[in-house]
């Protein structure tokens, strides 16, 4: 066998105090609010990954792993310094953005037309993915804490704004191709 390979250990017993550091190497306490955004972040890409191992449609499958590989990213810039977000990892927002809202305009095209409020659930996928929608506006709120003035965080905001809603529409899409309605909100 040639060359060696230098294992990692998982732990590093630096973040033992409460501190954990982000990109650049800046010690911070773990309850800031950018490790806020960061864990939802994580959250949401752990469902999508769930998520994605349920859902039946093949091209529903693919574009959830692009999700989830553009959500790394985002915490990457997120945890870069303030002043080079994009020195590890760069990302056209408006790109990323406008994909979202392609696969919108697909999938809504083959739902039924909403006309009232749904409550979320379903099948295993819908319910999955009407939970990921969840967890998405709550790392929008998140995000949303983070320096208003800063365009890196206003294009994660635009993000999830739209991924939101296009996993409210992924829901659904799971529903119906299980043959399973909405369940409309009785008000």
């Amino acid at each position: 066998m040639s060359g060696s390979i230098e294992l990692v250990k998982i732990y590093t017993r630096k973040g033992d105090s409460g501190e954990s550091s982000i990109l650049g190497d800046k010690r911070l306490r773990k309850d800031d609010p950018i490790f806020e955004a960061l864990g939802t972040i994580d959250e949401l890409n752990s469902v999508l990954g769930l998520s994605r191992f349920h859902v039946s449609d093949s091209e529903m499958h693919k574009t959830l792993g692009v999700i989830q590989n553009t959500l790394f990213t985002l915490g990457t810039i997120l945890a870069s310094p303030q002043d080079n977000r994009f020195k590890y990892v760069t990302l056209d927002f408006s790109s990323a953005v406008s994909d979202l809202e392609k696969e919108i305009d697909r999938v809504e095209s083959r739902l039924p037309r909403l006309t009232k409020f749904i409550l979320p659930g379903g099948g295993i996928a819908g319910s999955w993915l009407h939970h990921a929608r969840t967890i998405c506006r709550r790392a929008e709120r998140r995000v949303a804490t983070l320096s208003p003035a800063d365009d890196a965080i206003q294009g994660v905001l635009k993000y999830l704004n739209r991924l939101s809603d296009l996993l409210f529409v992924y829901a659904r899409f799971a529903n119906y191709l299980q043959g399973i309605p909405d369940t409309e909100v009785n008000l």
